[in-house]
């Protein structure tokens, strides 16, 4: 049985993020063919983690800058080590690299850090991103670790063409793999779900520790919402939320209509309740959990271009596309009154789902391309000298800090 190693960068909460639920999906297709799993972490346990062990994996706790790692993994000598984003193949590579040699290296980018973080930093300044933005220190961190992991699976295909033009990644580096969904049987769906006349309001959901959903709702308070509630008086927007901060809880206005209503126990039965999602978001990257939900349980969504980028591989949006706020709240007010279309763009949605994001047809392709790497994993590092280069300098220096680190440890 071939083993697989995660290190997370924190334990998966399917529940409070997208990437919880994306990393599940990951192990749940390694599961299927048969792989045996350990997922380990740094990170503090949640009340809300995913139980790992009920899915037949195994939990490992592990430590920062500690030679305990070591032991570990020479033990239990894995096929494949997957990092989950840069941040753990930074500090947990050379010691994979020095004890498992021949274990292929696997980075879950997740989404582009330095992607969003440059757009983050040109919304803050009201400005368009430059290429100035792409060559910031993360920028250098992330695609650093991309070139050192012997495969980076990227979650949308923006990204990867980004990838490739910007920074001149090898496409043999990369795999593509959004979510990976089960088929939807349009007709079963429509007649399980709400209709149009048994929904009411508006959602937003979204972990508020992600800054591009602390910015939407911001947005949505000062300049869309208020265009909504005079068009459509009665209505009211229902905000959900991972980890609502104070700062969330103080815009909460019944009286506006404006319910900032903490962390959903059942993202289904709040999405399936709403009759049309809101996501105006003004930066980030990959893919957005909010509207892969929104079109799982047959809800309309208004949304921006960030937003919707890589998402539906250019076919009909469920809903609408709109950046400026008087446009976005005209076509959530459509969307909202007008049933015919809000059925099209229902039916929309199902498309979506079934061909960008067919589960078998993925992870097929996915466990095809890491056959084909582990297979040939020498002379895939012998074509990637960048790499190996980056591997040379940067791992060395990784390595004598985290060194340093354990031993100051020792002596406190």
């Amino acid at each position: 049985m071939s083993r697989l190693l995660v290190i997370g960068y924190v334990w998966p909460e399917p529940g409070s993020s997208a990437a919880g639920t994306r990393m599940l999906q990951l192990l749940e297709l390694f599961r299927h063919h048969q792989w045996q799993i350990t997922f380990s972490s740094p990170a503090a346990d949640s009340e809300y983690c995913a139980d790992l062990e009920s899915l037949g994996i195994q939990r490992q706790r592990i430590e920062l800058n500690n030679s305990s790692f070591d032991d570990f993994v020479s033990q239990f000598q894995p096929d494949i080590v997957l990092f989950d984003r840069f941040m753990m193949e930074e500090q947990f590579a050379w010691r994979v690299e020095k004890n498992c040699p021949q274990a292929m290296r696997l980075l879950e980018s997740v989404d582009l850090h330095c992607l969003r973080t440059a757009r983050q930093d040109a919304s803050k300044q009201q400005r368009d991103v430059s290429q100035r933005d792409y060559h910031s220190d993360i920028a250098k961190r992330e695609i650093a670790s991309i070139l050192r992991c012997d495969l980076s699976l990227i979650i949308s295909a923006t990204e990867m063409e980004h990838l490739v033009s910007v920074y001149r990644i090898d496409r043999q580096l990369l795999h593509y793999v959004p979510f990976m969904l089960e088929h939807i049987d349009p007709g079963k769906a429509s007649e399980q779900l709400p209709d149009f006349s048994e929904r009411q309001d508006f959602i937003f959901i979204g972990n508020f520790q992600h800054a591009p959903n602390w910015d939407a709702v911001r947005y949505l308070k000062q300049d869309i919402w208020p265009r909504i509630r005079a068009l459509l008086p009665q209505t009211q927007l229902h905000i959900y939320g991972a980890y609502t901060p104070d700062k969330a809880k103080q815009l909460h206005n019944a009286a506006e209509g404006f319910l900032i209503e903490g962390r959903a126990e059942d993202v289904g039965q709040v999405m399936q309740q709403a009759r049309v999602c809101l996501a105006p978001l003004r930066f980030g990257a990959g893919l957005k959990g909010k509207l892969i939900d929104a079109m799982q349980y047959g809800t309309p969504s208004v949304t921006s271009k960030i937003g919707a980028e890589g998402m539906h591989a250019e076919l009909p949006w469920n809903g609408a596309i709109e950046d400026q706020a008087e446009a976005f709240a005209t076509a959530a007010q459509q969307l909202y009154q007008q049933a015919p279309l809000w059925q099209q763009a229902q039916m929309d949605g199902f498309h979506i789902i079934n061909t960008v994001y067919n589960k078998a047809t993925l992870g097929q392709a996915l466990m095809q391309t890491i056959k084909q790497v582990m297979d040939n994993l020498e002379q895939h590092r012998l074509d990637n000298f960048t790499g190996a280069m980056l591997g040379h300098h940067s791992m060395k220096s990784t390595q004598y800090m985290s060194r340093w680190i354990e031993e100051k440890n020792k002596h406190k």
